[in-house]
């Protein structure tokens, strides 16, 4: 055990040392998690193994101690006439009895234990936990999925069988609780209920999940439903104190809301759908748009506009390297003008960028529109990394390539981003580029999006750089999604689907330098799957000749 245990030392250390929490933002990183777990379950067999040994040991003595104490007790005195027997009697007491408690007390469970508390270390954390209940629930919300569907793990694209317990399915609606979120308690609890219902065995209890959902009912609004739950909950526990109070509690609100619907004389005050609940707004005016396009609805790819689009074999103006092998352009959107390229990075191309990028993943980052300060956020859930040229020959090839499918130079353009992401992945809508403050007169006219986005007091993002703003992005899918994942742009109504070393490349600003406001997009959440993207984000300097200027604001 001691050997297994240094081994174990040196590799996961190895491995897991350089990641750190937040496990839940990057499925790349999660899947060191299923080695580590897979090595546990080693260890804890070879422990059992030395327990069952030292077990049949003890059962071995166990009965032959049986068998002689059976036949000495009955004559005892004739027994110990022998003086052999005189003397194993006294050497087992002073000596073997001795020898067996030392075996009994041996323990044989330190190896395991070393080992776990080696690894715990690199577990993931409560966050983790919060965040990937997080990640369900957003999917949930995302995609239209109630919680019994997810319980039983019927998701499209999957490849495994996966189902949650009713224990689980209360860790889901305890987490949504803890973080005050009532919607998401009520639907996962009832979920809980329905199992426990249906006979299935679980380590919680029916009055602590009724104790949970009246509560969070209440707090919805819905007091006939939160008097009914109590009254559930007293009845499977009549001793619950808690129960008892806030029963008296909710029966005199729904006595003062029965009093006042009379004195209105009207009884639109005790309307109440029952048990349903709707969504809270949140903070993202163009939520309902953003997810219809992230479930597929809505696109408005409409006959017209599609007549417009079509692929053609792309040179990159005449490139030489590409006269020869040029590659294959297809339109995705007429206007901004976005395209798809296709074969523009190998499977081996791929795999040694994800190789050399997965130690440097790190929590992916925004900047805060008021302080410039780079800070992680729940709108964005992924890790990043950073690539120079001088890391591999496959990051400065795929950097050229960029350079001649574009016809822009990458010498002012950021480094090669790499991004994976994680349970829900996602990154909600935003722009690449960075906003100019804009007259005062769009706060009450004008277009809604720049409207509501007029940060006059927003930090220049790429002042440091020298470089100017992002012109162009060049987005490189590096692998199939099974389900989600799409990248939408909410003010057109696109969706434009990952697909496998196909590349999508559109014009940030205008010709004049403006923002193309049009271009808000976002990565929708992976359904199922493990995405991985590259971005390579080309700046305005160095593109002067390249991308000439246009002669009105609107070029």
């Amino acid at each position: 055990m001691k050997l297994q245990v240094s081994v174990l030392l040196v590799s996961w250390f190895g491995v897991l040392s350089w990641v750190q929490a937040e496990f839940f933002t990057s499925i790349g990183h999660m899947t060191d998690l299923i080695y580590a777990e897979k090595d546990l379950v080693q260890s804890l067999k070879e422990y059992i193994l030395v327990e069952e040994a030292k077990l049949s040991k003890i059962k071995s003595w166990a009965s032959k101690m049986e068998a002689l104490t059976s036949k000495s007790s009955a004559d005892p005195e004739g027994y110990l006439a022998h003086p052999v027997n005189a003397y194993k009697l006294v050497k087992r007491l002073n000596t073997d009895w001795p020898a067996l408690g030392d075996l009994v007390l041996q323990d044989s469970a330190a190896g395991f234990v070393a080992n776990l508390s080696v690894q715990r270390q690199f577990f993931p954390t409560d966050e983790d936990e919060s965040g990937a209940a997080r990640a369900l629930m957003r999917l949930q919300d995302t995609y239209k999925l109630d919680p019994d569907t997810i319980s039983r793990g019927e998701l499209p694209g999957t490849k495994y069988q996966a189902m949650l317990s009713a224990d689980d399915c209360f860790g889901m609606g305890r987490s949504a609780y803890n973080e005050g979120d009532y919607y998401h308690t009520v639907l996962w609890m009832e979920q809980v209920l329905k199992q426990l219902d249906a006979g299935e065995e679980a380590t919680i209890t029916k009055s602590l999940v009724l104790d949970y959902l009246s509560y969070a009912v209440f707090q919805l609004g819905d007091l006939h439903r939160a008097v009914e739950l109590t009254r559930r909950l007293l009845a499977l526990d009549p001793s619950h104190e808690r129960a008892g109070g806030n029963l008296r509690y909710f029966e005199r609100l729904l006595e003062e809301e029965r009093e006042k619907a009379l004195f209105n004389q009207t009884e639109a005050g005790l309307a109440t759908q029952e048990n349903v609940y709707e969504r809270p707004v949140d903070y993202l005016p163009e939520r309902d748009v953003y997810e219809s396009l992230c479930r597929g609805e809505g696109v408005k790819l409409t006959p017209q506009r599609q007549k417009k689009l079509f692929c053609r074999y792309h040179h990159g103006n005449r490139v030489p390297q590409l006269l020869i092998a040029p590659f294959k352009e297809e339109d995705e959107w007429d206007s901004p003008h976005i395209v798809r390229y296709y074969d523009v990075m190998s499977d081996e191309e791929i795999e040694r960028i994800k190789e050399i990028a997965k130690p440097k993943l790190a929590r992916a980052t925004v900047r805060d529109p008021k302080t410039g300060v780079l800070t992680v956020a729940s709108y964005r859930v992924s890790k990043s990394s950073w690539l120079e040229e001088d890391d591999d020959p496959v990051v400065a090839r795929v950097n050229r390539r960029m350079q001649h499918i574009t016809g822009l130079t990458v010498k002012t353009a950021e480094l090669l981003q790499v991004a994976n992401y994680g349970m829900g992945g996602q990154y909600e809508p935003h722009f690449d580029f960075s906003r100019r403050p804009f007259d005062s007169g769009l706060k009450t006219e004008g277009n809604r999006l720049a409207t509501f986005l007029n940060y006059s007091d927003e930090q220049d993002a790429f002042k440091r750089l020298g470089t100017g703003n992002r012109v162009a992005t060049f987005l490189n899918y590096m692998s199939d999604v099974e389900a989600g994942g799409a990248t939408v742009f909410p003010d057109l109504g696109a969706a434009i689907w990952p697909k496998k070393g196909t590349a999508v490349f559109w014009y940030n600003l205008l010709r004049s330098g403006e923002g193309d406001y049009r271009t808000r997009h976002a990565a929708c959440p992976v359904l199922v799957g493990c995405k991985w993207v590259s971005n390579k984000w080309f700046h305005e300097r160095g593109q002067e000749f390249l991308r000439p200027c246009g002669t009105t604001e609107v070029d």
